[in-house]
């Protein structure tokens, strides 16, 4: 649950020097659910990511949540209870504060990490360990504002193969992390047929992961760029995440029709 609710996170990672969309690609009110299995059939639990548009300190923000959880059987051996929001600037989306709080099987991690723009510091609170820290930390985003932040760019113009890079910072450390596109490909999904733009992110080989592009993302090639199906091959089994159901998006949700 934890990797797939973080690759829902990065699975949209692209470059600056790409030219920005005319049209947003989200709104407040968005609101989005996925359904998760384990080796395509034992249901594995859900996740969300919703969008709603406050005033954090006198700044016009977006507060973007993200929660996931397991259910069925695996919630029986590993329960999961995940709560990550982020409050980022509605016109640079440039992230202010970000919010973790998660309970993995009894493995429990609750921080508060304030982004300085201007000083380009990110202050880290740790409220299990009662520890507070000050790191450099200059042009970054975090796990949930990347996602929104660089859904704002367009990849329209991509060629297959082509990597793309950002920078995120996650817990104490800032991370480079690249995504190489595969190309356009029309799925099945519960809504219809989709086009969808095909990418994978280059990932760790390890305990977790199979190999290093153990992990493959679709996301829609309309204007709304939402993720349709997320896929990880693990070291034991595999991990598939879809998106199950929607509301608020700022643009059509096209289907192809045949």
């Amino acid at each position: 649950m934890k990797k797939l609710l973080f690759f829902i996170s990065v699975l949209f990672l692209t470059s600056i020097t790409f030219s920005q969309q005319k049209v947003k690609p989200f709104k407040d009110g968005e609101w989005l659910q996925f359904k998760m299995s384990y080796s395509g059939f034992l249901k594995a639990g859900n996740a969300t990511l919703s969008l709603n548009e406050e005033n954090l300190k006198g700044k016009k923000v977006v507060h973007a949540t993200a929660k996931g959880w397991t259910t069925g059987m695996i919630k029986w051996f590993f329960e999961v209870n995940d709560n990550y929001q982020s409050y980022f600037d509605k016109q640079s989306g440039k992230p202010y504060l970000f919010k973790r709080k998660i309970d993995e099987g009894g493995h429990k991690k609750n921080k508060h990490i304030t982004f300085n723009q201007e000083q380009n510091t990110a202050h880290v609170e740790d409220f299990i360990k009662k520890k507070d820290t000050v790191i450099s930390a200059a042009n970054v985003q975090d796990m949930i504002s990347s996602f929104y932040f660089l859904r704002s760019y367009n990849t329209q113009n991509m060629a297959k193969g082509e990597e793309i890079k950002i920078d995120m910072f996650f817990d104490n450390h800032t991370y480079p992390f690249k995504l190489r596109f595969l190309g356009n490909e029309t799925i099945k999904t519960k809504f219809g047929k989709v086009k969808t733009q095909k990418f994978r992110p280059i990932v760790k080989a390890g305990r977790v992961f199979k190999a290093q592009e153990s992990v493959t993302v679709w996301i829609t090639a309309d204007q709304n760029k939402i993720p349709m199906k997320v896929k990880a091959s693990l070291s034991v089994g595999s991990l598939r995440a879809e998106l199950d159901a929607y509301k608020g998006l700022a643009n059509p949700f096209e289907i192809v029709f045949d």
